[in-house]
Protein backbone atom coordinates (compact mmCIF):
# COMPACT_ATOMS: atom_id res chain seq x y z
CA UNK A 1 0.00 0.00 0.00
CA UNK A 2 0.75 3.51 -0.27
CA UNK A 3 3.16 4.98 2.43
CA UNK A 4 0.91 8.06 3.18
CA UNK A 5 3.57 9.02 6.13
CA UNK A 6 5.71 10.56 2.93
CA UNK A 7 3.01 13.31 2.45
CA UNK A 8 2.98 16.73 3.53
CA UNK A 9 1.13 16.80 6.43
CA UNK A 10 2.21 20.38 7.75
CA UNK A 11 1.34 23.06 4.70
CA UNK A 12 -2.27 23.78 6.01
CA UNK A 13 -3.19 25.07 2.51
CA UNK A 14 -1.87 25.08 -0.99
CA UNK A 15 -3.80 26.21 -4.12
CA UNK A 16 -3.60 26.32 -7.29
CA UNK A 17 -6.41 29.13 -10.19
CA UNK A 18 -7.61 26.58 -12.80
CA UNK A 19 -9.43 29.35 -14.61
CA UNK A 20 -6.40 30.25 -16.88
CA UNK A 21 -6.54 27.27 -18.37
CA UNK A 22 -10.04 27.90 -19.48
CA UNK A 23 -8.52 30.90 -21.24
CA UNK A 24 -5.55 29.24 -22.36
CA UNK A 25 -7.48 25.70 -24.13
CA UNK A 26 -10.00 25.73 -26.41
CA UNK A 27 -11.70 23.36 -23.81
CA UNK A 28 -10.65 21.95 -20.51
CA UNK A 29 -12.19 18.30 -19.53
CA UNK A 30 -12.73 16.96 -15.63
CA UNK A 31 -10.09 17.75 -13.23
CA UNK A 32 -8.54 14.91 -11.37
CA UNK A 33 -6.74 15.34 -8.54
CA UNK A 34 -3.50 12.70 -7.51
CA UNK A 35 -4.08 10.79 -4.70
CA UNK A 36 -1.46 13.12 -1.86
CA UNK A 37 -3.22 16.66 -3.64
CA UNK A 38 -0.25 17.82 -4.99
CA UNK A 39 -1.39 17.75 -8.69
CA UNK A 40 -4.44 18.41 -10.13
CA UNK A 41 -4.73 17.31 -14.17
CA UNK A 42 -7.22 17.53 -17.21
CA UNK A 43 -7.47 16.82 -20.32
CA UNK A 44 -7.34 19.49 -22.67
CA UNK A 45 -8.34 20.77 -26.36
CA UNK A 46 -5.55 22.75 -28.00
CA UNK A 47 -6.87 22.85 -31.41
CA UNK A 48 -9.99 20.37 -33.71
CA UNK A 49 -9.00 16.68 -32.82
CA UNK A 50 -5.78 17.96 -31.12
CA UNK A 51 -5.48 16.64 -26.86
CA UNK A 52 -3.42 16.85 -24.26
CA UNK A 53 -3.58 16.94 -20.78
CA UNK A 54 -2.16 19.78 -18.26
CA UNK A 55 -0.50 18.87 -15.33
CA UNK A 56 -0.79 22.04 -12.32
CA UNK A 57 -0.79 24.11 -15.55
CA UNK A 58 1.78 22.66 -17.06
CA UNK A 59 1.09 20.95 -20.71
CA UNK A 60 2.13 17.30 -21.73
CA UNK A 61 4.65 17.55 -24.63
CA UNK A 62 3.09 14.96 -26.26
CA UNK A 63 -0.50 15.43 -28.16
CA UNK A 64 -2.92 13.00 -29.25
CA UNK A 65 -5.78 12.29 -31.72
CA UNK A 66 -7.89 11.66 -28.40
CA UNK A 67 -6.99 11.43 -24.77
CA UNK A 68 -9.33 9.13 -22.82
CA UNK A 69 -10.06 8.02 -19.03
CA UNK A 70 -7.30 9.98 -17.30
CA UNK A 71 -6.45 9.15 -13.53
CA UNK A 72 -3.96 9.31 -11.31
CA UNK A 73 -2.66 5.97 -9.97
CA UNK A 74 -1.92 5.51 -6.16
CA UNK A 75 1.48 6.50 -6.41
CA UNK A 76 0.86 10.06 -8.02
CA UNK A 77 1.77 8.80 -11.52
CA UNK A 78 -0.86 9.95 -14.27
CA UNK A 79 -2.11 8.25 -16.63
CA UNK A 80 -4.48 8.21 -19.59
CA UNK A 81 -5.82 6.15 -22.50
CA UNK A 82 -4.56 7.88 -26.07
CA UNK A 83 -5.24 7.21 -29.73
CA UNK A 84 -3.08 8.90 -32.64
CA UNK A 85 -3.44 7.88 -36.51
CA UNK A 86 -6.12 5.54 -35.58
CA UNK A 87 -4.64 3.11 -32.78
CA UNK A 88 -4.65 3.13 -29.09
CA UNK A 89 -2.20 2.43 -26.13
CA UNK A 90 -1.41 4.29 -22.56
CA UNK A 91 0.47 6.92 -21.77
CA UNK A 92 1.92 7.22 -18.10
CA UNK A 93 2.89 11.01 -16.78
CA UNK A 94 2.66 12.06 -20.67
CA UNK A 95 5.25 8.68 -22.22
CA UNK A 96 2.99 6.51 -24.28
CA UNK A 97 4.08 2.80 -24.23
CA UNK A 98 5.80 1.78 -27.01
CA UNK A 99 3.50 -0.86 -28.32
CA UNK A 100 0.19 0.34 -29.58
CA UNK A 101 -3.08 -1.56 -30.55
CA UNK A 102 -6.26 -1.35 -32.63
CA UNK A 103 -7.96 -0.45 -29.14
CA UNK A 104 -7.62 -0.34 -25.59
CA UNK A 105 -10.16 -0.04 -22.65
CA UNK A 106 -11.08 -1.16 -18.91
CA UNK A 107 -7.76 -0.31 -17.55
CA UNK A 108 -7.32 -2.04 -13.93
CA UNK A 109 -4.46 -0.54 -11.15
CA UNK A 110 -2.97 -2.49 -8.53
CA UNK A 111 -3.66 -0.61 -4.89
CA UNK A 112 -0.07 0.76 -4.57
CA UNK A 113 -0.51 2.10 -8.94
CA UNK A 114 3.07 0.33 -9.51
CA UNK A 115 1.25 -1.70 -11.85
CA UNK A 116 -1.49 -1.28 -14.99
CA UNK A 117 -3.53 -3.35 -17.28
CA UNK A 118 -5.45 -2.45 -20.00
CA UNK A 119 -7.80 -4.81 -22.31
CA UNK A 120 -6.83 -4.90 -26.10
CA UNK A 121 -7.74 -5.25 -29.53
CA UNK A 122 -5.30 -6.01 -32.42
CA UNK A 123 -6.59 -7.33 -35.56
CA UNK A 124 -10.03 -8.21 -34.32
CA UNK A 125 -8.48 -10.29 -31.90
CA UNK A 126 -8.86 -9.32 -27.86
CA UNK A 127 -6.29 -9.90 -25.02
CA UNK A 128 -4.40 -8.17 -21.91
CA UNK A 129 -1.61 -5.87 -21.78
CA UNK A 130 0.41 -5.74 -18.61
CA UNK A 131 2.58 -2.57 -18.44
CA UNK A 132 2.74 -2.31 -22.33
CA UNK A 133 3.71 -6.27 -22.29
CA UNK A 134 0.53 -7.75 -23.90
CA UNK A 135 -0.13 -11.88 -23.79
CA UNK A 136 1.30 -14.05 -26.31
CA UNK A 137 -1.93 -15.39 -27.13
CA UNK A 138 -5.37 -13.64 -28.43
CA UNK A 139 -9.24 -14.85 -28.52
CA UNK A 140 -11.68 -14.42 -30.51
CA UNK A 141 -13.53 -12.38 -27.57
CA UNK A 142 -13.06 -11.12 -24.46
CA UNK A 143 -15.00 -10.25 -21.24
CA UNK A 144 -14.79 -9.84 -17.33
CA UNK A 145 -11.24 -8.54 -16.38
CA UNK A 146 -8.82 -9.32 -13.68
CA UNK A 147 -5.50 -7.83 -11.99
CA UNK A 148 -3.64 -9.43 -9.57
CA UNK A 149 -2.74 -7.75 -6.14
CA UNK A 150 0.65 -7.26 -6.87
CA UNK A 151 -0.11 -6.66 -10.68
CA UNK A 152 2.47 -9.77 -11.92
CA UNK A 153 -0.72 -11.41 -13.67
CA UNK A 154 -3.89 -10.60 -14.98
CA UNK A 155 -7.01 -12.86 -16.15
CA UNK A 156 -10.33 -12.12 -18.39
CA UNK A 157 -12.83 -14.61 -19.39
CA UNK A 158 -12.57 -15.52 -23.32
CA UNK A 159 -13.70 -17.39 -26.32
CA UNK A 160 -11.67 -20.03 -27.45
CA UNK A 161 -14.57 -20.98 -30.14
CA UNK A 162 -15.29 -18.53 -33.16
CA UNK A 163 -18.90 -19.85 -33.61
CA UNK A 164 -21.59 -17.33 -35.54
CA UNK A 165 -23.80 -15.72 -33.59
CA UNK A 166 -26.71 -17.71 -35.18
CA UNK A 167 -25.34 -21.10 -33.46
CA UNK A 168 -27.06 -21.03 -30.87
CA UNK A 169 -26.18 -24.68 -30.16
CA UNK A 170 -22.75 -24.21 -30.48
CA UNK A 171 -22.71 -22.12 -27.66
CA UNK A 172 -24.61 -24.47 -25.56
CA UNK A 173 -21.58 -27.09 -26.02
CA UNK A 174 -19.53 -24.31 -24.84
CA UNK A 175 -17.84 -21.31 -26.15
CA UNK A 176 -15.68 -19.42 -23.07
CA UNK A 177 -13.54 -20.32 -20.86
CA UNK A 178 -11.00 -18.16 -18.30
CA UNK A 179 -7.49 -17.61 -19.32
CA UNK A 180 -4.68 -16.61 -17.09
CA UNK A 181 -1.66 -14.59 -18.40
CA UNK A 182 -3.11 -15.72 -21.60
CA UNK A 183 -2.76 -19.22 -21.06
CA UNK A 184 -6.42 -20.29 -21.04
CA UNK A 185 -8.23 -23.14 -19.24
CA UNK A 186 -8.62 -26.82 -20.98
CA UNK A 187 -12.20 -26.96 -19.58
CA UNK A 188 -14.73 -24.52 -21.90
CA UNK A 189 -18.13 -23.80 -20.37
CA UNK A 190 -21.66 -22.08 -22.11
CA UNK A 191 -20.56 -18.82 -20.37
CA UNK A 192 -17.83 -17.40 -17.88
CA UNK A 193 -18.52 -14.12 -15.92
CA UNK A 194 -16.76 -12.53 -12.81
CA UNK A 195 -12.84 -13.78 -11.66
CA UNK A 196 -10.67 -13.90 -9.22
CA UNK A 197 -7.05 -14.19 -8.68
CA UNK A 198 -5.36 -16.16 -6.00
CA UNK A 199 -2.81 -14.65 -3.19
CA UNK A 200 -0.52 -17.00 -4.78
CA UNK A 201 -1.08 -15.48 -8.36
CA UNK A 202 -1.02 -19.06 -9.79
CA UNK A 203 -4.76 -19.83 -9.02
CA UNK A 204 -8.27 -18.47 -10.74
CA UNK A 205 -11.46 -18.95 -9.83
CA UNK A 206 -14.18 -17.51 -12.21
CA UNK A 207 -18.43 -17.65 -11.84
CA UNK A 208 -19.62 -20.33 -14.86
CA UNK A 209 -22.22 -21.86 -15.98
CA UNK A 210 -22.35 -25.73 -17.22
CA UNK A 211 -25.38 -25.54 -19.42
CA UNK A 212 -28.81 -24.08 -19.53
CA UNK A 213 -30.07 -24.46 -15.76
CA UNK A 214 -26.81 -25.22 -14.19
CA UNK A 215 -24.43 -22.70 -12.35
CA UNK A 216 -21.03 -23.38 -10.35
CA UNK A 217 -17.76 -21.58 -9.58
CA UNK A 218 -14.91 -23.55 -11.22
CA UNK A 219 -10.73 -23.13 -9.44
CA UNK A 220 -8.15 -23.40 -12.51
CA UNK A 221 -10.22 -25.28 -14.63
CA UNK A 222 -12.23 -27.81 -12.27
CA UNK A 223 -16.31 -26.57 -11.12
CA UNK A 224 -16.81 -27.33 -8.49
CA UNK A 225 -19.14 -30.42 -7.60
CA UNK A 226 -21.93 -29.07 -6.66
CA UNK A 227 -24.48 -26.95 -8.50
CA UNK A 228 -26.86 -24.03 -8.32
CA UNK A 229 -29.49 -22.26 -9.83
CA UNK A 230 -27.63 -19.22 -9.62
CA UNK A 231 -23.91 -17.87 -7.94
CA UNK A 232 -22.13 -14.35 -7.73
CA UNK A 233 -18.56 -13.39 -7.92
CA UNK A 234 -15.99 -15.70 -6.18
CA UNK A 235 -13.34 -14.37 -4.18
CA UNK A 236 -10.39 -15.74 -2.64
CA UNK A 237 -9.61 -15.74 1.11
CA UNK A 238 -6.14 -13.77 1.52
CA UNK A 239 -5.02 -16.10 4.70
CA UNK A 240 -6.31 -19.25 3.49
CA UNK A 241 -6.52 -19.10 -0.18
CA UNK A 242 -10.35 -20.98 0.22
CA UNK A 243 -12.51 -19.66 -2.65
CA UNK A 244 -15.58 -18.16 -0.95
CA UNK A 245 -18.83 -17.31 -3.20
CA UNK A 246 -22.77 -16.28 -3.17
CA UNK A 247 -24.52 -19.31 -3.83
CA UNK A 248 -28.92 -20.08 -4.78
CA UNK A 249 -30.06 -23.09 -3.75
CA UNK A 250 -33.14 -23.84 -2.44
CA UNK A 251 -34.58 -20.68 -3.81
CA UNK A 252 -32.26 -18.70 -1.21
CA UNK A 253 -28.39 -17.06 -0.91
CA UNK A 254 -25.84 -18.18 1.13
CA UNK A 255 -22.15 -18.25 1.21
CA UNK A 256 -20.28 -21.82 -0.07
CA UNK A 257 -16.36 -21.99 0.52
CA UNK A 258 -14.62 -24.78 -1.88
CA UNK A 259 -18.45 -26.14 -2.80
CA UNK A 260 -19.23 -26.22 0.64
CA UNK A 261 -22.05 -23.97 2.52
CA UNK A 262 -20.25 -22.25 4.90
CA UNK A 263 -23.13 -19.98 6.22
CA UNK A 264 -25.60 -21.95 7.76
CA UNK A 265 -28.15 -18.70 7.00
CA UNK A 266 -29.65 -17.71 4.27
CA UNK A 267 -31.03 -14.74 3.05
CA UNK A 268 -33.28 -13.68 -0.27
CA UNK A 269 -29.86 -12.11 -1.89
CA UNK A 270 -26.72 -12.02 -0.51
CA UNK A 271 -23.65 -10.66 -2.39
CA UNK A 272 -20.30 -8.39 -2.61
CA UNK A 273 -18.80 -10.05 -0.35
CA UNK A 274 -15.28 -9.37 1.50
CA UNK A 275 -12.92 -10.56 3.75
CA UNK A 276 -10.71 -8.11 5.77
CA UNK A 277 -7.06 -8.11 4.87
CA UNK A 278 -5.79 -10.62 7.38
CA UNK A 279 -8.54 -12.94 6.09
CA UNK A 280 -10.19 -13.68 9.97
CA UNK A 281 -13.17 -11.79 9.27
CA UNK A 282 -16.17 -12.22 5.95
CA UNK A 283 -18.83 -9.53 5.74
CA UNK A 284 -21.38 -9.56 2.81
CA UNK A 285 -24.90 -7.81 1.60
CA UNK A 286 -27.59 -9.26 2.39
CA UNK A 287 -31.41 -8.85 2.44
CA UNK A 288 -32.86 -11.18 4.85
CA UNK A 289 -36.23 -9.82 3.67
CA UNK A 290 -37.87 -9.24 0.40
CA UNK A 291 -37.12 -5.56 -0.21
CA UNK A 292 -34.70 -4.86 2.85
CA UNK A 293 -30.64 -4.77 2.71
CA UNK A 294 -28.01 -4.73 5.29
CA UNK A 295 -24.87 -6.09 5.71
CA UNK A 296 -24.15 -9.45 7.60
CA UNK A 297 -20.31 -9.64 9.23
CA UNK A 298 -19.68 -12.92 9.97
CA UNK A 299 -22.75 -14.60 9.28
CA UNK A 300 -24.80 -12.10 11.71
CA UNK A 301 -26.92 -9.70 10.13
CA UNK A 302 -26.85 -5.90 11.52
CA UNK A 303 -30.19 -4.95 12.92
CA UNK A 304 -30.58 -1.97 11.08
CA UNK A 305 -32.47 -2.34 7.78
CA UNK A 306 -33.15 -0.19 4.73
CA UNK A 307 -35.19 -0.53 1.64
CA UNK A 308 -33.37 1.18 -1.36
CA UNK A 309 -29.64 -0.28 -1.11
CA UNK A 310 -26.84 -0.62 0.56
CA UNK A 311 -23.65 -0.78 -0.99
CA UNK A 312 -19.52 0.28 -0.58
CA UNK A 313 -19.06 -1.98 2.54
CA UNK A 314 -15.08 -1.76 3.59
CA UNK A 315 -13.70 -3.25 6.65
CA UNK A 316 -11.53 -0.90 8.78
CA UNK A 317 -7.53 -1.73 8.74
CA UNK A 318 -7.18 -4.14 11.37
CA UNK A 319 -10.55 -5.76 9.95
CA UNK A 320 -12.47 -5.19 13.24
CA UNK A 321 -14.84 -2.96 12.06
CA UNK A 322 -17.18 -2.29 9.02
CA UNK A 323 -18.95 0.27 7.50
CA UNK A 324 -21.36 0.91 4.68
CA UNK A 325 -23.63 3.43 2.90
CA UNK A 326 -27.63 2.54 3.25
CA UNK A 327 -30.33 4.14 1.18
CA UNK A 328 -33.54 5.07 2.55
CA UNK A 329 -36.41 7.07 1.28
CA UNK A 330 -34.02 8.43 -1.45
CA UNK A 331 -31.34 9.43 0.86
CA UNK A 332 -28.01 8.08 1.66
CA UNK A 333 -26.39 7.62 5.09
CA UNK A 334 -23.17 6.16 6.39
CA UNK A 335 -23.98 3.00 8.51
CA UNK A 336 -20.68 2.09 11.09
CA UNK A 337 -21.67 -1.56 12.85
CA UNK A 338 -24.70 -1.49 12.50
CA UNK A 339 -25.44 1.95 13.20
CA UNK A 340 -26.84 4.76 10.96
CA UNK A 341 -24.93 8.40 11.47
CA UNK A 342 -28.08 10.52 11.95
CA UNK A 343 -27.36 13.11 8.94
CA UNK A 344 -28.73 11.91 5.44
CA UNK A 345 -27.96 13.12 2.29
CA UNK A 346 -28.22 13.23 -1.71
CA UNK A 347 -25.56 11.42 -2.19
CA UNK A 348 -22.33 9.55 -0.10
CA UNK A 349 -19.36 7.78 -1.29
CA UNK A 350 -17.49 5.08 0.35
CA UNK A 351 -16.30 5.55 4.06
CA UNK A 352 -13.18 6.23 4.77
CA UNK A 353 -11.84 4.60 8.20
CA UNK A 354 -8.38 6.07 10.03
CA UNK A 355 -5.66 4.12 10.51
CA UNK A 356 -6.73 2.75 13.84
CA UNK A 357 -10.29 2.07 12.69
CA UNK A 358 -11.63 4.57 15.12
CA UNK A 359 -12.64 7.09 12.78
CA UNK A 360 -15.10 7.20 9.70
CA UNK A 361 -14.99 9.79 7.15
CA UNK A 362 -16.80 10.65 3.73
CA UNK A 363 -17.26 12.75 0.81
CA UNK A 364 -21.02 13.64 1.28
CA UNK A 365 -23.54 16.12 -0.95
CA UNK A 366 -26.73 17.97 -0.72
CA UNK A 367 -28.03 20.75 -3.20
CA UNK A 368 -25.30 19.88 -5.51
CA UNK A 369 -22.53 21.11 -2.89
CA UNK A 370 -20.54 18.53 -1.28
CA UNK A 371 -18.26 18.33 1.82
CA UNK A 372 -16.44 15.71 4.06
CA UNK A 373 -18.45 14.59 6.75
CA UNK A 374 -16.51 12.95 10.32
CA UNK A 375 -18.32 10.34 12.49
CA UNK A 376 -21.34 12.19 11.80
CA UNK A 377 -19.97 15.53 11.73
CA UNK A 378 -19.93 17.80 8.74
CA UNK A 379 -16.72 20.09 8.14
CA UNK A 380 -18.17 23.85 7.89
CA UNK A 381 -17.59 24.14 4.18
CA UNK A 382 -19.71 23.24 1.27
CA UNK A 383 -17.80 23.19 -2.06
CA UNK A 384 -18.63 22.77 -6.10
CA UNK A 385 -16.49 19.76 -5.96
CA UNK A 386 -14.72 17.85 -3.66
CA UNK A 387 -12.69 14.43 -3.48
CA UNK A 388 -12.82 11.59 -0.59
CA UNK A 389 -10.67 12.11 2.36
CA UNK A 390 -7.69 10.36 3.22
CA UNK A 391 -6.37 10.80 6.40
CA UNK A 392 -2.90 10.96 7.90
CA UNK A 393 -0.70 7.87 9.90
CA UNK A 394 -1.81 9.30 13.29
CA UNK A 395 -5.56 9.47 12.10
CA UNK A 396 -5.99 13.41 13.48
CA UNK A 397 -5.64 15.06 9.99
CA UNK A 398 -7.46 14.72 7.42
CA UNK A 399 -6.37 15.78 3.59
CA UNK A 400 -9.35 17.72 1.71
CA UNK A 401 -8.60 18.38 -2.10
CA UNK A 402 -11.73 20.50 -3.42
CA UNK A 403 -12.31 22.92 -5.91
CA UNK A 404 -14.39 26.42 -5.13
CA UNK A 405 -14.67 29.03 -7.73
CA UNK A 406 -12.39 27.78 -10.06
CA UNK A 407 -9.60 27.45 -7.48
CA UNK A 408 -8.57 24.16 -6.51
CA UNK A 409 -7.26 23.53 -2.23
CA UNK A 410 -5.37 21.09 -1.01
CA UNK A 411 -5.71 21.41 2.33
CA UNK A 412 -4.55 19.62 5.75
CA UNK A 413 -7.55 20.14 8.61
CA UNK A 414 -7.89 18.85 11.94
CA UNK A 415 -9.85 16.03 12.81
CA UNK A 416 -10.52 17.72 15.71
CA UNK A 417 -12.05 21.20 13.70
CA UNK A 418 -14.65 18.95 12.21
CA UNK A 419 -15.71 16.31 15.26
CA UNK A 420 -16.41 18.88 18.29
Amino acid sequence: MVDTGQWDWETAELTIDLKPWRDRFRWVEETCVSPDGEKIAAVVNLDEGVFSVCVNGEQWPETYDKVWHLRFMADGRLSALVARDGQWTVAIDGKPWEQWYDYVWNPLYTADGTRMAVAVQRDMRYCISVDGETWPNDFANMTYFALSRDGSCAAAAVQVEDVDSGQIHKFQEGAFTAALDGKAWDRRFVNVWNLAIGPDNKSLAAEVRLNLYEYTIAVDGRPWPQTYSCVWEPVFNPRTSQVVAPVRTAGKWTLAADGRILWNRSFVQLWHQAFDTEGKHLAAIVAPAYGRWTVAVDERPWDITFGEMVTDLVFSPDGGRVAALGKENSRWTVVVDGKAWSNRFIMAWQPVFSPDGSRVAAKVERDGRYTVAVDDSLWDRWCERIWPPRFNPAGDRLLIRRVEEGVYHRAVVPVDTIVK
